[in-house]
């Protein structure tokens, strides 16, 4: 059996700050030194984001994040920030508008009535509340009652690919289940107050958004859906510490290794070749490119190890620059682009998040 995407859509924020309106931010909250402020001011500049939006952000920025009153300047070196729970709070309040102006764009993008929905899958790892977004999202699109809920928590920036494995599950199951995919992440809710360079790099990269999916187990005739051939994952050796995302007291916390993008050199390769393999392909038959840009470094990594161009990650640079990691929702901003301007397949997309875990979907 199949599944076979017939509709992509996404939502960000209406605001956004350039990454050096960001930094300044930062600095208010955080270095307390001048050499630290000198190496927050460097950590931003090489991330190659330009932009990143935030549901914090009330008003366009104009030198610092203008309108924000989330988090008030620091009073110490004690002061860590909003608490957890206020945090939580803001996510509950944020998160479902986000969730549903991506799943309408991509019901849209489908040709599909809300009522054709037969499965929900939910994705995020910044937020918890119960009952959750996914709710909120049954309700305001006006899906019916009946729907099946599932729901992907707190697995990082490769949650979409479990999704997507999901959907094929109940596709395989049942030939006329009609799947929608979300996934909603609000990086921002979780900035760190003071000084530590894994917290800085994460405070750096991560930006606010929600992707869409919709999906069913028969190709539609007539139209150019994407086809998930087939997925798999690995776990790297020695790599548990590398990456991880715990919760504070303050919010939940980001560590990123600076040896992430060298453990993907070394471990991507003796994975994928048998993987393509066993689907009668190798990786110079991979038409295009889906990777998920956890930052600049583990771009260029990949395309060492796979003997590629940053042309043929333009897309993913792109997203990028533009937008931020947003964690789980950016691989899907990354195939809408691909599948919008009719990218050649196979299309291979590719994700990392904690464990160190590696997955990979590819598309027909």
């Amino acid at each position: 059996m199949s599944l076979w995407i017939e509709g992509l859509g996404t939502g960000t924020p209406p605001h956004e700050a350039t990454q050096e309106q960001a930094a300044a931010f930062a600095e208010a909250l955080g270095p307390d030194s001048q050499e630290q402020r000198r190496q927050l001011h460097a950590i931003y500049r090489l991330s190659r984001i330009r932009t990143r939006r935030s549901v914090l952000q009330e008003s366009p920025g104009a030198g610092g994040v203008a309108g924000q009153t989330f988090y008030p300047p620091r009073r110490d070196a004690e002061d860590q920030g909003p608490s957890t729970s206020a945090r939580m709070r803001r996510y509950e309040v944020e998160a479902p508008g986000l969730a549903v102006s991506a799943a309408r764009a991509a019901l849209a993008d489908a040709g599909r009535p809300p009522a054709e929905i037969t499965h929900l899958v939910t994705v995020s790892c910044t937020g918890f509340v119960a009952p959750g977004f996914d709710v909120q999202m049954m309700r305001r699109l006006g899906l019916p009652a009946a729907t099946s809920r599932t729901h992907l928590g707190f697995m990082g920036c490769h949650g979409a690919f479990h999704a997507l494995r999901v959907a094929k599950a109940f596709t395989n199951s049942s030939p006329n289940a009609c799947v929608l995919i979300c996934a909603v992440e609000l990086c921002s809710l979780h900035f760190q107050y003071g000084w530590s360079p894994d917290l800085v790099v994460a405070n750096a990269l991560f930006g606010d958004g929600a992707g869409a999916l919709v999906a069913s187990g028969t190709a539609r005739s007539g139209r150019e859906d994407w086809e998930l051939a087939a997925s798999a994952s690995v776990l790297l050796d020695d790599s548990a510490d590398e990456m991880t995302w715990r919760i504070g007291d303050h919010g939940f916390q980001m560590t990123l290794s600076p040896r992430v993008p060298g453990l993907i050199q070394g471990s991507l390769r003796p994975w994928l070749d048998p993987w393509l393999a066993s689907q009668a392909l190798s990786v110079e038959d991979v038409a295009s490119w889906a990777v998920h840009p956890g930052g600049p470094r583990i771009l260029e990594a990949c395309a060492q190890v796979t003997g590629r161009t940053r042309a043929d990650f333009a897309v993913s640079h792109e997203v990028l620059a533009e937008f931020g990691n947003m964690s789980s929702p950016t691989i899907l901003f990354i195939l809408e682009r691909l599948r919008r301007r009719a990218a050649p397949r196979p299309c291979l997309a590719i994700g990392f998040g904690p464990g160190l875990s590696a997955e990979a979907a590819l598309f027909r």
